[in-house]
């Protein structure tokens, strides 16, 4: 019986991805924060790192930026990279944080490695991603520190979502489908732009594990509320009022409307900011973390490092602005 409604499980998500590789052009992307705020999560991490690592990280910004997104295309080649964008917390009871275990070897001896990778792997995804940007900075191999580092970024912004922590990961237990594109893509792509993204200096974590459940618990804290608000919102609007037509390229397709995601994102009251804003400081973090413990290698651009003034990064932040208002529909 556990073996079929595992297999039942990642059919579903498998299927998914494949409608989305389908149908991909006519509807909001089914990727966590979506590719837009993915690529200015990494962009603005580059900003919270120290002096001594910025020049470096500067440097190599538009690529961080770019490849941002590269682990949510490869859901779509290979099927072991899907679990390692979410965990379904949920799945493991009323009180899943007290019987989870945080060391991947003992998760795996309470309830198998075939039950993990069903349900969500992301917390011990993010080590083995961080262990090897760690490898690369010791080895000063400049590819691998940009990959890595890009990769790192996504699986981080992944844990700051609140419905990639459950079962429920598109609403379709509660008749909400569409509320995972709706609150991780539309959402950001309407009211980023208004977003405050100046978030200090990068500091040293000592355990990335640690890091990573703190992230999918405060995520998980938060999922009741997306829930709930979106049904209360759904309350106020007819029917007819809460979607409208929009067209994305050559398509017009279905999306929820500008009214209702208003609604809806003062009802969460700063809620997708505060997750995006943790997911920024927080890949800071582990970069600046992963460079430290790798013994603080020199690289091409450290010697010219120089802490960026604030104006600096208010220029940055308003030119990237200017380009979220672009991409609002």
């Amino acid at each position: 019986m556990m073996e079929n409604s595992l297999e039942h499980k990642m059919k579903c998500k498998i299927k998914i991805v494949v409608l989305f590789l389908l149908f991909g052009s006519m509807s909001i992307a089914i990727n966590p924060w979506g590719f837009y705020a993915h690529k200015k999560a990494n962009r603005y991490a580059v900003f919270t790192l120290p002096e001594e690592l910025i020049g470096f990280y500067k440097k190599h910004i538009d690529y961080l930026s770019e490849h941002s997104v590269d682990a949510d295309k490869r859901r779509y080649a290979l099927k072991e990279e899907a679990p390692r964008h979410y965990i379904d917390i949920d799945h493991y009871g009323e009180n899943p944080f007290e019987v989870m275990p945080r060391k991947w070897t003992d998760a795996v001896e309470k309830f198998s490695e075939d039950t993990l990778l069903a349900y969500g792997i992301v917390p011990w995804h993010i080590q083995t991603i961080y262990n090897r940007l760690v490898l690369a900075f010791q080895q000063k191999d400049i590819d691998y520190i940009l990959k890595n580092s890009a990769d790192l970024g996504h699986y981080v912004a992944d844990t700051h979502v609140p419905l990639h922590t459950t079962e429920n990961y598109n609403g379709q237990f509660t008749n909400q489908k569409g509320i995972h594109a709706f609150w991780e893509s539309r959402l950001p792509e309407l009211f980023s732009a208004d977003y405050d993204y100046l978030l200090g200096t990068a500091e040293y974590q000592y355990s990335v594990l640690d890091v990573a459940w703190r992230a999918v618990e405060g995520s998980f804290n938060a999922l009741d509320s997306v829930l709930l608000f979106e049904k209360i919102v759904a309350q106020e609007f007819e029917q007819d009022k809460q979607y409208s037509y929009e067209k994305r390229g050559t398509k017009t397709i279905k999306v929820k409307s500008a009214d209702f995601a208003s609604a809806y994102h003062v009802k969460l009251n700063g809620m997708v900011e505060r997750r995006l804003r943790l997911s920024i400081a927080t890949i800071g973090d582990l970069w600046y973390s992963a460079w430290i413990d790798a013994g603080q290698p020199i690289l091409e651009g450290m010697e010219a490092s120089e802490n960026p003034f604030t104006e600096e990064i208010k220029i940055d932040i308003k030119i990237t602005k200017e380009d979220a208002r672009e991409h609002q529909y």
